[in-house]
């Protein structure tokens, strides 16, 4: 059974902006072309504070991040939790995403199902492969985009 949740902590968003059921396909998409399956996956989008409390309690890190993967992968099912930052989204998107908050989002979205695909960025040779994957994932969403359309019109 394949749930994706997407939850809010300490934000508000407007739901209707949110494009939960692209970013269901999407993911699912993505999943799939990894040969693997989604169990449950829940999204927790929140503040910069809030997100800051989670990496000190669980993984003793004092600092701001974009996002926090907890992985319960059981064998090639995808299982987990992703705490994603909207403050420091909105902020590296102005970086890295000429200014585009959906663009970072979806980068950042799509980042936390990699790493329970497998991908990591701790060295600069899986950076590479994590940017490697993501700019493919990020191509992919076009036809994501494209059959949610169809779907809609029938």
């Amino acid at each position: 059974m394949s749930v994706i949740e997407f939850n809010f902590e300490d934000v508000t968003f407007p739901s209707a902006k949110l494009r939960t059921d692209f970013f269901r396909l999407w993911i699912n998409d993505i999943v799939k072309h990894h040969n693997k399956q989604i169990g449950e996956l829940n999204y927790i989008f929140c503040s910069d504070d809030y997100i800051l409390d989670i990496n000190k309690q669980y993984l003793n890190h004092n600092y701001y991040t974009d996002i926090i993967t907890f992985n319960y992968n059981v064998g090639d099912v995808i299982n987990g939790d992703i705490f994603i930052s909207l403050d420091t989204v909105k902020d590296n998107a102005m970086i890295y995403s000429n200014g585009c908050f959906d663009d970072e989002l979806d980068r950042v979205v799509i980042h936390g199902v990699l790493h329970l695909i497998g991908f990591n960025d701790k060295t600069k040779s899986e950076q590479t492969e994590m940017t490697k994957q993501e700019n493919l994932a990020l191509k992919l969403r076009n036809v994501s985009r494209e059959t949610l359309t169809k779907n809609k019109l029938k």
